[in-house]
């Protein structure tokens, strides 16, 4: 009988040994897909893009070679995630304290999974990866302020813009939509829709403390800043002759515009392209060069933060609990 249980306890923990390592193999074969849908979109896109004259672009280049105009382009997108990561740690220290290195893999990983997702809804899910699954509901909640206050900045911007530019009908009505918006929000913040109602909403926003969400604002404005800039001197790079304020404005309305149509992670190029196109257009700016420049933008602050996500998902490990951590901690 002694041997009869020995045999039952080893075939017992042969059989779990065999479901651990295979739900091990389940969850790389996911990252790997990840990462090689990730590559395989971006591939796809600038191969398959009719718009782009890689002929053109490259002699383009090397007329005009330098490697400090090369790093200084650079160092707008090293700049524009450093904040990102600084605006994510700083909103994540509400729940616990986290280093630059833990926020750093949290947003790129998660910009790794939300590439192929709408409007980037799977960074959602991706950065909650990283916290214990009761925490998921705050997790989600702290990256919509996150995204919020950036998205609220695009407006704010954007609506300037269109007044700079002489399109002050459609500035005065995305204020007016604002105000009646505000307004509605006031009326019926005790309304409930499934539970939720926009008082809930403020009080979870009165939790967070003032100083989380000054600094959150300020990051916010100097990512702003950052992209729109690093957009400006690609414009000046390429040989494009137009006041500052001409070109910040429309750099400011294509943001928000592009912004605000729904699109996946993978098309944002091809999205902001199409209605920088519109603006610069009526510039006189080359279509060409109007399609490289949103190309290369979305190269310097999609494709390269991806390229380095994928080495963070590909090292993230899901622990019994239900929350990731790096490899490297085990």
């Amino acid at each position: 009988m002694p041997n009869c249980h020995i045999v039952k306890l080893t075939t017992f923990a042969a059989m779990i040994s065999i479901s651990h390592k295979a739900k091990q193999f389940g969850v790389f074969s996911i990252k790997l897909l990840i990462v090689i849908a990730a590559f395989y979109f971006i591939y796809h896109q600038l191969a398959t893009n009719d718009q782009l004259d890689w002929g053109k672009f490259w002699h383009l280049v090397l007329e005009k070679q330098s490697v400090l105009g090369i790093l200084f382009l650079l160092s707008f997108s090293i700049a524009n995630r450093y904040l990102e990561i600084l605006k994510w740690q700083n909103l994540v220290s509400f729940l616990r304290p986290i280093s630059v290195g833990e926020s750093t893999k949290q947003v790129l990983g998660a910009l790794t999974a939300g590439i192929f997702t709408p409007n980037g809804l799977g960074e959602y899910a991706g950065k909650a990866l990283y916290f214990d699954k009761t925490k998921t509901k705050k997790i989600i909640f702290l990256n919509l302020v996150c995204n919020g206050i950036q998205m609220i900045l695009t407006v704010v911007f954007g609506t300037i813009g269109l007044l700079l530019i002489g399109y002050w009908k459609w500035a005065l009505a995305i204020v007016g939509l604002s105000m009646l918006f505000i307004l509605f929000s006031i009326l019926s913040k005790k309304i409930k829709v499934k539970g939720y109602s926009i008082q809930k909403l403020l009080e979870k926003l009165n939790e967070i403390p003032k100083a989380i969400h000054q600094k959150n604002i300020v990051l916010a404005i100097c990512r702003y800043l950052v992209f729109s800039h690093q957009y400006y001197f690609l414009f000046l790079a390429f040989g494009v002759d137009l006041p500052y304020i001409t070109l910040m404005a429309n750099i400011a309305v294509v943001y928000f515009l592009a912004s605000s149509l729904p699109s996946f992670q993978f098309l944002d190029f091809a999205v902001k392209g199409s209605v920088a196109l519109f603006f610069f257009g009526k510039l006189g700016v080359n279509e060409w060069i109007v399609v490289f420049i949103s190309t290369l933008m979305w190269f310097l602050n999609v494709v390269l933060p991806v390229v380095i996500g994928s080495y963070f998902v590909l090292r993230f490990k899901i622990n019994h609990k239900g929350h990731g951590e790096d490899t490297k901690n085990h």
